[in-house]
């Protein structure tokens, strides 16, 4: 049994070439089912967000290269070269990385709560689909533990940095104060709530939630005394925006730059700050170009993010040692899965050999032969069956000078100079 991690993230691939991999979420569920079917692929698990895209598989042997193959293929990638941009980790790598992951130590914002959400959100999906088997349900049960006491046991999580958090200081930053700005939305979800939390908190004047969901985006502008429209309304929007902020599901940009034209034009030039979190981008590359406009992607968000942290270095090296120990108890369990088969395997020739001596015994018996003599018979029978093959190879172990197998012996049957401690 064999485990492996295959993605990409933010570290090793640019937002263009991470969009190109992103699973939909009402596509996971295909994607799980078309992976296990896949020949050595018992379990699997996807976890794809804006900056990270990653497939955990259960494998009957190492087998990097079939999964590989799988995710180019089921992304139409045909001779796109991704593979560099690729990341595979086996066995205690693959532990160490989900561990690192979920506790947030591989964010593009150090200690980031979001990251365990989606994983713990990734593995639901794996488990209605019916894709967790032993070796995964053990793993991400232990990932998510082990998350919980490093935000527990250290300062990781002190700090309210995410990439929420570092939009809305990026937006000060050019803006100053927001008091009398007004943002515009798009998407509902648990980032752009989180946005709007901090431009909340923040002061900000005036909010525009725009959603294909109009209850959902009416449900978060009562809280946060904004203004709900449809998505289909956006672009009339626009131009009241100061700061345009996007995140939704779409798999093609829904901010063009047309709309944005239109908007500066109305707006007599007035700058407009726009952050575009989405991945696949909702808003297109083009807008950019745009004078007046400043577009920041979630990559862009880098720098902001670098200065919060270095508060939590101290913190990231303590959690580093909980991994490390988490990881050798975790492999020290899938290593004693190794023997449960030998052991079976054992224990089932024991019981046939039990049932032969115990067979021949009672029908013993029943020709008469004394009971004393039978049990005598059967203890004999029974050691010796027990006894034959070990000696037969401790004797030929002993021919060959097999010195490491006759003390291996010797641990396993907790021998000492022929006779028990």
């Amino acid at each position: 049994m064999a485990l492996l991690a295959v993605g990409v993230n933010h570290k090793t691939a640019p937002v263009e070439v991470r969009e190109k991999v992103n699973f939909a979420v009402d596509r996971l569920p295909h994607a799980l089912t078309e992976l296990t079917h896949e020949q050595g692929v018992n379990e699997a698990l996807i976890l794809s967000t804006c900056n990270r895209t990653e497939v955990y598989c259960g494998l009957d042997k190492h087998d990097d290269q079939r999964v590989i193959e799988w995710f180019i293929r089921y992304h139409e990638l045909g001779n796109t070269h991704i593979e560099p941009y690729l990341y595979t980790h086996p066995d205690a790598q693959a532990v160490e990385h989900v561990l690192q992951v979920a506790s947030g130590l591989d964010s593009m914002i150090l200690g980031e709560p979001q990251i365990l959400g989606q994983l713990k959100s990734a593995y639901q999906t794996a488990m209605r689909t019916g894709t967790i088997g032993r070796l995964l349900s053990r793993l991400f049960q232990h990932t998510f533990a082990v998350a919980k006491q490093i935000r527990t046991d250290t300062a990781i999580g002190a700090s309210p940095v995410s990439v929420a958090f570092a939009t809305v200081r990026l937006a000060k930053q050019i803006l100053g104060d927001l008091s009398k700005k007004t943002a515009l939305l798009i998407g509902a979800g648990d980032t752009i709530e989180l946005v709007l939390r901090h431009l909340h908190e923040n002061g900000l004047g005036r909010m525009i939630i725009a959603n294909r969901n109009i209850d959902r985006a009416q449900q978060i502008a009562a809280e946060f005394s904004g203004y709900a429209i449809p998505l289909s309304n956006m672009p009339q929007h626009i131009a009241e925006a100061d700061i345009v902020i996007s995140s939704t599901a779409s798999r093609l940009p829904i901010l063009s730059k047309g709309m944005a034209e239109r908007a500066v034009k109305v707006r007599k030039h007035r700058p407009i700050f726009m952050v575009d979190i989405a991945v696949p981008r909702d808003i297109e590359p083009d807008v950019g170009e745009l004078e007046d406009v400043y577009l920041y992607t979630v990559d862009d968000l880098k720098g902001v993010i670098e200065e919060n942290v270095r508060t939590r270095q101290q913190a990231a090296q303590q959690a580093e040692q909980i991994i490390e120990t988490e990881v050798l108890r975790f492999m020290r369990w899938l290593q004693s899965l190794d023997a449960v088969s030998t052991i079976r395997a054992l224990r089932e020739r024991a019981e046939t050999h039990r049932q032969e001596a115990l067979d021949k015994a009672q029908r013993r018996l029943e020709h008469g032969i004394a009971p004393e003599r039978v049990i005598q018979e059967l203890a004999q029978s029974l050691t010796n069956k027990l006894t034959h093959t070990p000696c037969v190879q401790l004797r030929s172990a002993s021919l060959e000078r097999r010195h490491d197998l006759l003390e291996a012996a010797r641990e396993l049957f907790d021998l000492h100079n022929g006779r028990r401690r």
